[in-house]
């Protein structure tokens, strides 16, 4: 099972990062000392600017796989109106 980080988001491999329970059973997973001791200090991740622009790139990446993964628009058929004489 994959983990992501609480504090940046990114996922975390199996047998790497670190896991804190607080006493209330809140559980949190970090995925270096960086993303723990800014969640310490009571950072807000969506204000530090290197946890953006991590965001803006994996969301650039999975919108770029959706775009390659859709099929053209089939054009609509142009009927020929017939000439009654």
């Amino acid at each position: 099972m994959e983990n992501k980080c609480s504090f940046c988001g990114r996922s975390i491999e199996p047998g790497t990062g670190k896991m804190f329970v607080q006493s209330d059973g809140a559980i949190y997973f970090f995925c270096s000392s960086k993303c723990e001791n800014n969640f310490a200090l009571g950072r807000v991740s969506r204000k530090i600017e290197w946890v953006r622009k991590k965001v803006k790139k994996t969301t650039n990446s999975k919108s770029k796989e959706k775009v390659e993964n859709l099929k053209p628009a089939k054009k609509p058929k142009l009927r020929s109106k017939k000439k009654t004489e």
